[in-house]
């Protein structure tokens, strides 16, 4: 069953000149249509300016379509009636942690949705509890946010959404600020909570090493969805990536090009190992 539905979704940028006039028009999403089960672990890629961030506030009803339609958990986002059931359903989490984190302590922050849609304060603490533990943040509860790494607080920010109990999460390009070892950190919890706990992911990105596990990628370039598949499948098409600016994984380049040089190795090698285990039965 399906947690996103979206359906020839368009959407425009107008700029304007000091006295108002329309200097130009971009449009960032172009008739896109895509569906998201519930459940999954759905990448989106795409260069910046792809649409893809836009795309991604659609499914959070920050915007709406100019043209087409989005369905969250079966609720059409520009029924405004639906607005917040909508925003409880589909979480959102932005790129710069700072920009979400807003209490002087921990549990008081990822309390502080919860608290604004009328949950009792006991199933608050109870939440608050679950959610830090699911992203492995428990122990940091009674901390300052500001004496966290960059990692620490993206998880912080992480618990903050999964505490109103949503039931998919959208990650725009969450890793974007941070350094290896806080990336490592947000994936590694952000897989947990898809696993364990059955959290939709939706997760918004350009770097391709973070959606080698998804379920499925969707490929974005000028507004559209230009390709769509497994990991497996989108990667691939290397040249095709390619020409859409976009990098693959190390590890799949280097089995390109040795599969290029006349060596018999399948396309879409997406690990090491899988790599050194097709070349050892060569």
């Amino acid at each position: 069953m399906e947690i996103v539905r979206a359906k020839d979704v368009v959407y425009e940028y107008i700029r304007r000149d000091d006295e108002g006039n329309i200097v130009g028009i971009t449009k960032a999403v172009d008739h896109v249509n895509l569906g998201i089960n519930k459940g999954d672990f759905v990448a989106i890629l795409g260069h910046n300016g792809s649409g893809k961030s836009t795309l991604a506030k659609h499914f959070n009803a920050i915007f709406l379509p100019e043209e087409g339609t989005v369905w969250v958990d079966g609720m059409d986002t520009s029924d405004e009636e639906h607005l917040w059931d909508i925003r409880q359903s589909a979480g959102m989490v932005f790129q710069n942690p700072d920009n979400q984190i807003i209490a002087q302590v921990v549990e008081e922050d990822v309390g502080f949705g919860p608290e604004n849609i009328g949950v009792p304060t006991e199933e608050i603490w109870k939440r608050v509890e679950e959610s830090l533990k699911a992203v492995g943040m428990y122990e940091f509860r009674k901390y300052s946010p500001n004496k966290l790494s960059g990692g620490q607080k993206q998880r912080i920010s992480i618990a903050g959404v999964l505490a109103m109990k949503p039931k998919c999460i959208v990650l725009d390009e969450p890793t974007a600020m941070l350094d290896p070892k806080g990336r490592k950190e947000v994936l590694e919890a952000v897989h947990e909570l898809n696993k364990k706990e059955g959290v939709t992911v939706i997760l918004i990105t350009h770097y391709m090493e973070e959606v080698i596990d998804a379920d499925k990628v969707f490929v974005m370039d000028g507004g559209q969805v230009v390709m769509q598949g497994t990991p497996k499948q989108v990667f691939s098409l290397v040249d095709e990536l390619k020409e859409l600016r976009l990098d693959v994984p190390q590890v799949t380049l280097l089995a390109y090009e040795l599969k290029k040089r006349g060596i018999n190795l399948p396309d879409g090698i997406l690990t090491t190992e899988e790599l050194v285990q097709n070349l050892r039965g060569i």
